[in-house]
């Protein structure tokens, strides 16, 4: 009865518009003083929620890849791979994704990767004459990316919550996020072999291939260091990032691409988000400890071990669950809602909490595109103006190949698994 009134609660103060952070802070606040519970212990969940060094990794990726963003870097990766790969069948949304894809191996964020390769690869692919709504849904999933390929916040999220390791998750991240990046690339093959007329790109010369590729070389060698440092235990996570930051100013202001207004623009787009995201945290952790004193995490693991015996009954509940919320929460807030009670149910079933936390991001990847408020859509939108249902016409196809994908990995862990522990 407890965890059905705490549910309707949460349901109907999300559908009235609360902020996320001030629903979970509010209710856990609420659920403390009926309990008798003195609240100064939410000023201690509060301090606790950021006594992690690892969360000083988030806001240090996203002011990274802003900075990046305003520096124009996108046009010379995006330039790079088109100059390969430009006048293939589908060229140019197969250097969209390829974009995309090394992107995110810098910046951890999906807004991010989005934005920064949309501003470039829209008008490129547009004025070739492919299809407006494919041109919107491929960059729209492309941006997903950036939440699968490592590093990835949401991963930082869930390690912190979960207290799993972080370089584990990003390792079992690689191999699902190549594979989702190599299903939207053949698509976008067969696309402009069998789909609408695209008009081709001239072949690059040599010299054209070795002038675009040193201009992004920085930027390409700027994700084989945080990746590659990472892997071989040189620096963390956090101090990854701090020197990513470093080096981006480096890149852009070398290349002088970045300007003081773009500095600042940066600077207050990664505030804003951080600031979201933290107080985000903040309730969720107030939230979790309320459910925590009231036992409802071992409520929902003896009801789960109970009626659904097996992992894959309960994995299959998790991902409708995932589906719905995703249609009006984003992905920080379906991690912090939903992972304080979903973890302790995982051993029982012996599910292995790492490979559930890839599962777990591909279904967020899917709620970012998913209508009627999937983050990347608007962001999409923002991008290229025009409707919002253009962006939504485009997602479909690409949605059922993350759910192919997200097939794959769960009937067969060991694309996920075999870098982190078989290797």
């Amino acid at each position: 009865m407890t965890v059905a009134l705490i549910i309707f609660a949460l349901l109907m103060l999300l559908l009235t518009g609360v902020p996320v952070g001030f629903v979970l802070g509010g209710l856990g606040l609420a659920m403390l003083l009926l309990a008798d519970i003195s609240p100064l212990m939410v000023p201690m969940a509060l301090y606790s929620s950021f006594d992690s060094f690892i969360l000083l990794s988030v806001p240090l990726f996203l002011l990274m890849s802003n900075i990046l963003l305003q520096g124009g870097v996108g046009k010379d990766l995006f330039n790079a791979v088109q100059s390969w790969v430009g006048h293939w069948p589908g060229g140019l949304g197969i250097a969209t994704i390829s974009s995309c894809t090394i992107f995110s191996a810098i910046s951890g964020s999906s807004v991010a990767t989005a934005a920064t390769i949309g501003s470039v690869a829209i008008k490129e692919m547009t004025d070739r004459g492919y299809h407006r709504p494919f041109v919107l849904g491929l960059i729209a999933a492309g941006g997903t990316l950036g939440i699968l390929i490592p590093p990835s916040i949401p991963m930082i999220v869930y390690g912190v919550i979960t207290e799993e390791s972080i370089v584990d998750l990003f390792l079992a991240g690689v191999v699902p996020g190549l594979l989702m990046a190599g299903s939207f690339i053949g698509f976008s093959f067969l696309y402009a072999i069998f789909g609408k007329a695209c008009t081709p790109v001239a072949k690059a010369s040599w010299g054209e291939r070795r002038g675009s590729t040193l201009r992004a070389l920085p930027t390409l060698l700027l994700a084989a260091l945080i990746i590659g440092g990472i892997y071989a235990g040189v620096f963390t996570p956090t101090e990854s990032a701090a020197i990513g930051v470093t080096l981006s100013l480096v890149i852009v202001l070398a290349l002088r691409t970045l300007t003081w207004s773009g500095f600042k623009a940066a600077c207050m787009d990664t505030m804003k988000t951080s600031i979201t995201i933290f107080l985000i945290i903040a309730g969720a952790k107030v939230f979790g400890k309320a459910i925590t004193l009231y036992q409802i995490p071992q409520e929902i693991s003896m009801f789960v071990s109970l009626h659904i015996g097996e992992a894959g009954l309960f994995i299959l509940a998790v991902c409708l669950v995932l589906l719905i919320m995703g249609f009006f929460l984003e992905s920080i807030s379906m991690l912090l809602i939903m992972m304080p009670v979903l973890y302790p149910s995982l051993a029982p079933l012996g599910i292995d909490p790492i490979w559930f936390g890839i599962i777990f991001v591909i279904m967020i990847e899917c709620a970012l595109i998913t209508p009627p408020v999937g983050l990347n859509l608007f962001v999409i939108q923002a991008v290229a103006g025009g409707p919002v249902m253009d962006v939504v016409r485009g997602v479909w196809p690409f949605i059922l190949l993350m759910f192919a994908c997200l097939l794959i990995v769960f009937f067969f862990p060991k694309v996920a698994l075999y870098l982190p522990f078989y290797l």
